[in-house]
């Protein structure tokens, strides 16, 4: 007769199991080790697709990732290490700030693989290039009326660029957002863009207000727009449309935006340096926190930032300009 078992006896030898990985499946080793990087991005790429990532993110992954692999002759995930990514940004003849943007999408993209489990480690993180970086200072409302006083608002390409420049001060609106406004998202009656995630950088739904002078510009361009689109048998719905009737960025070259470029051509026109996407929306950002009295989460919502330290960065606050600031809750 055998002997009845005892379940609080346990029967299994399972002594050294915390010596040392153990892995249930004996082939994942091999599916690791055997995981290329080209087949890695290939999935990440999908999880990017799946998760509403922008294609020009996208685009930018594929673009470093086959740098490196073209650089280092390096085809297997595993075989990344901290010298063979110095020895790629060592190839590149670029200045370190662009260095500094490629490793960071680079790094991205191992972060993706480590979270998927196919590195063991972010052996990456302290890679790290130091950059001097020039203070990038905002755009000032002199700056801006400058500009919107020279365009002549009854040319339909400069009656375009002036509200999208004072969309961009008003709101703080990243070109990528302008660029995809569409008219359902403009309340005119309230004076408020309604912008759903789909085309925000962080994917959460905003209000941001603007003033009657910009209500009357949208006005006049949404029925601009209207004539424009019949006489060239578009149909789209582009707050911001070229003089086609198309949107403002070249699909074939998503990169390529006409607001962009005009901005570029009225900078040289009428010498007025700081004027670019960017300074537009540092200037908003500044604008906001002066108006506010220091209230960095405020501006931090309005610009989308999911984290403070982002916003002090981009607003170049002086750190004894926030010493100040935490004086007042003394």
């Amino acid at each position: 007769m055998s002997k009845k078992r005892n379940g609080l006896i346990v029967q299994t030898d399972l002594i050294g199991i915390f010596n040392g990985e153990v892995d249930a499946n004996p082939n994942v080793f091999n599916r690791k080790s055997a995981l290329t990087i080209e087949k890695a991005l290939e999935i990440v790429v999908k999880q990017m697709r799946a998760s509403g990532m922008r294609e020009r993110t996208i685009h930018d992954y594929e673009t470093y990732v086959f740098d490196f692999i073209r650089k280092t002759d390096i085809d297997f995930l595993l075989a990344i290490d901290a010298d063979s990514i110095y020895d790629w940004l060592s190839q590149m003849k670029v200045k370190d700030t662009t260095k500094r943007i490629r490793l960071k999408c680079f790094c991205a993209f191992l972060g993706k693989c480590f979270n998927n489990g196919w590195l063991s480690d972010m052996f990456w993180r302290n890679i790290t290039i130091r950059v001097d970086e020039p203070i990038k200072v905002g755009a000032t409302e002199d700056d801006i009326f400058n500009i919107l006083r020279q365009l002549d608002l009854t040319n339909f390409i400069e009656l375009r660029d002036a509200a999208a420049i004072l969309t961009m001060y008003q709101t703080g609106i990243r070109l990528a957002t302008l660029s995809a406004l569409e008219e359902r998202h403009v309340d005119l009656e309230n004076q408020i863009l309604r912008l759903d995630g789909a085309i925000l950088k962080n994917r959460k739904t905003i209000l941001l207000p603007f003033d009657g002078r910009l209500q009357k510009l949208f006005e006049v361009l949404f029925e601009q727009n209207r004539i424009v689109r019949e006489e060239k048998s578009i149909e789209n719905n582009f707050v911001f449309i070229s003089h086609q009737g198309k949107g403002i960025v070249n699909e074939a070259s998503p990169k390529s935006n006409t607001i962009a470029k005009r901005l570029n051509y009225y900078k040289r026109k009428y010498g007025i340096e700081n004027i670019n996407p960017h300074a537009i929306r540092r200037g908003f950002a500044r604008d906001i926190y002066n108006r506010s009295k220091g209230d960095i989460a405020l501006v931090s919502k309005a610009l989308g930032h999911s984290d403070f330290a982002v916003t002090t960065r981009y607003l170049h606050i002086d750190p004894e300009e926030v010493a100040d600031k935490l004086r007042e809750f003394r």
